[in-house]
């Protein structure tokens, strides 16, 4: 009985001090992203920016965080109160509904085909080597 004790106390210690390790190992990773700012209206040199961003974390999380590592990269989000942040501008250019301009969001991901994710800035989970264009534009 003392034997099956001690192997049920050594499995469970080993389960303990091996959890963190398997189960938090995603979690606690991070992965890189890359925002490319693009003004199709204008000639306005494109702007990329690299950062990295925690597992599962939203595109907002690492625009707030790109933000404050450059004074390269403002912007400003309106607060839906049915549909969360909106992205109003990018450096100083906000959309104008009278002009039919407005900031689109695509993502090119590693396979290189562009799409134009169903959430805005405050849902979309970019995956790992993502590029996440924010594209200003007209409707």
């Amino acid at each position: 009985m003392a034997f099956k004790v001690a192997a049920l106390l050594s499995t469970f210690t080993l389960i303990y001090l091996l959890a963190p390790l398997v189960f938090t190992s995603d979690i606690q990773t991070s992965y890189p992203i890359s925002l490319l700012v693009y003004n199709s209206l204008t000639n306005q040199k494109n702007l990329t920016f690299n950062t990295d961003i925690a597992y599962r974390g939203i595109l907002l999380g690492a625009m707030r965080k790109i933000q404050a590592a450059t004074n390269k990269f403002r912007f400003k989000i309106k607060e839906d109160p049915n549909y969360g942040p909106f992205l109003v501008s990018v450096n100083g250019v906000a959309g104008n509904d009278a002009k039919h301009t407005y900031w689109e969001l695509l993502v090119k991901p590693q396979n290189g085909t562009i799409i134009r994710p169903d959430v805005g800035v405050g849902c979309y989970i970019p995956n790992p080597y993502d590029t996440v264009i924010l594209k200003f534009t007209k409707w």
